[in-house]
């Protein structure tokens, strides 16, 4: 008797989107808080967060979840989530795109007295 067994592999359709919260993050316990609460949420691989930028970096399987339900996830602990652009700042090499407040104006080099990151 032969046995054929067939396997299929399928590609993941791996996501990130990036998140800010209504109220804001302003402490380690609100990050704890919201990646205590979506890491239930089927389908995430990985969660960031920096009070820094007000970003909240979700990595998902976009088989297994939307952005909205990692949305109405923060919804059940009172934050709403919005979309935003993603931002670079590379606080070890001291470069970033402009695009975070308070972090420097003119893109990648150029320095911003307000930059808390050191940005030159």
């Amino acid at each position: 008797m032969i046995t054929l067994v067939s396997v299929v592999a399928s590609a993941k359709d791996i996501k990130t989107v990036y998140l800010t919260t209504d109220p804001v993050m302003h402490c380690n316990s609100c990050e704890v808080r919201i990646k205590e609460n979506l890491k239930y949420v089927k389908g995430i691989k990985s969660i960031k967060t920096d009070v820094a930028t007000q970003t909240v970096t979700v990595t998902y399987d976009a088989d297994k979840t939307t952005v909205q339900k990692i949305k109405d996830s923060l919804k059940k602990i009172q934050y709403v989530a919005t979309e935003k652009e993603p931002a670079f700042c590379d606080a070890a090499n001291k470069t970033c795109d402009g695009k975070q407040e308070g972090c420097c104006q003119s893109g990648a080099k150029q320095q911003s007295k307000g930059c808390s990151h050191g940005c030159k």
